[in-house]
């Protein structure tokens, strides 16, 4: 799946058939964010570390945001929102089997 094709699911009624970070990104691109925090706090990896970051630097939360860039191994997003939801998406989209369940 490409970013394109994910960021055209943001309509459906239901998330994509995608790893547990990307139904976390999912969520959020809709406007979710409770729902995004915690799909992504229930992901015990570095992936689930980084999605788990954006939504705290989202939040507004530079601390926390900052624990949870350490823990994913990233350093932390100096650009827009969204750009670093796309940075996101697009890593776990191109990762093996990032886009599939």
């Amino acid at each position: 799946m490409t970013l394109d094709e994910f960021k055209k699911t943001l309509t459906a009624a239901s998330a994509p058939a995608v790893a547990p970070a990307l139904v976390a990104l999912w969520h959020d691109g809709r406007g979710d964010w409770d729902t995004a925090h915690k799909v992504a706090q229930d992901i015990d990896d570095e992936t689930g570390s980084w999605v788990h970051a954006y939504l705290h630097r989202k939040e507004g939360d530079a601390s926390n945001a900052g624990y949870w860039y350490r823990r994913a191994g990233q350093p932390p997003y100096v650009g827009s929102l969204d750009s670093e939801w796309e940075k996101i998406a697009t890593a776990l989209l191109t990762a093996p089997g990032g886009d599939r369940r």
